[in-house]
């Protein structure tokens, strides 16, 4: 049984991570949140007051708190799954500089579906090289970093089979004629909705479009829990849905 400290535990994500945890062969043995809550769980406000035997931390809180998420794991000598959105290129350096002495397992989005989805955009784009690339997402009223990491990472996986595409973060006012080379995100916010993600591949007189929505929270937290399964036994590295896909 592989032992979870669930990072974030009074969130929505939390609680979804420990509903996920039942029957998957780990369990939740306390939390950290800075919120004061009930739980089926020890919970605290702290790392610094963990007790218990960790094996590895799902942590869906807050980037704000990677440096302790990170410096709690290397005391101890756990792994952590960062499910955190909104990290800063400096927070990925910290990252890389950690998974030297610990397994680290980062993707920007948690869903097995989602990575699935972003492969099939390679291999769209390497194939539709000459078609104009635009990706739109939208997600609920309380997210708080746009554009969600889920189209920067559809974004990437096409900049790796088209490296001289780069970004444009929407459009407004006179801009002149779309660039080929331009791949468009474009961020809309409301509502509750989970996440949708969509890529629209048009060239002359046709059109490809390739969409995921996420109907329910579950689907990160499941992918969390497997992520923490395959890191759990890990000495050190840094790990992505990939490398769980293709079980390397």
């Amino acid at each position: 049984m592989v032992n979870i400290l669930i990072s974030g535990a009074l969130g929505k994500m939390g609680r979804k991570v420990y509903a996920a945890l039942q029957g998957s062969g780990a369990v939740a043995v306390c939390g950290v949140d800075s919120a004061v809550g009930k739980t089926d769980f020890p919970l605290y406000t702290s790392f610094k007051s963990v007790n218990e035997k960790v094996d590895v931390i799902i942590d869906f809180s807050s980037a704000n708190n990677l440096k302790n998420v990170l410096e709690f794991a290397e005391e101890r000598g756990c792994g952590a799954v960062l499910c955190a959105t909104g990290y800063k290129a400096s927070d990925l350096e910290l990252i890389e500089e950690y998974s030297k002495t610990i397994p680290l397992f980062r993707s920007a989005n948690m869903s097995f579906g989602v990575n699935v989805f972003v492969n099939l955009i390679k291999r769209a784009a390497a194939a539709l090289y000459d078609f104009d690339a635009e990706i739109l997402e939208m997600h609920h009223n309380q997210k708080t970093d746009a554009p969600s990491g889920t189209a920067l990472m559809m974004a990437e996986s096409v900049k790796e089979v088209l490296p001289s595409r780069y970004l444009v973060y929407g459009r407004n006012g006179f801009t002149g004629k779309r660039d080929k080379n331009e791949i468009g995100i474009h961020s809309l916010r409301g509502g509750t909705v989970v996440g949708e993600h969509e890529i629209v591949f048009a060239g002359k007189n046709e059109r490809i479009t390739i969409s995921h929505t996420a109907e329910d929270r579950s689907v990160f937290a499941e992918g969390a829990v497997k992520a923490a399964l395959y890191i759990s036994d890990k000495k050190n590295g840094l790990f992505d849905m990939e490398d769980l896909i293709n079980g390397k």
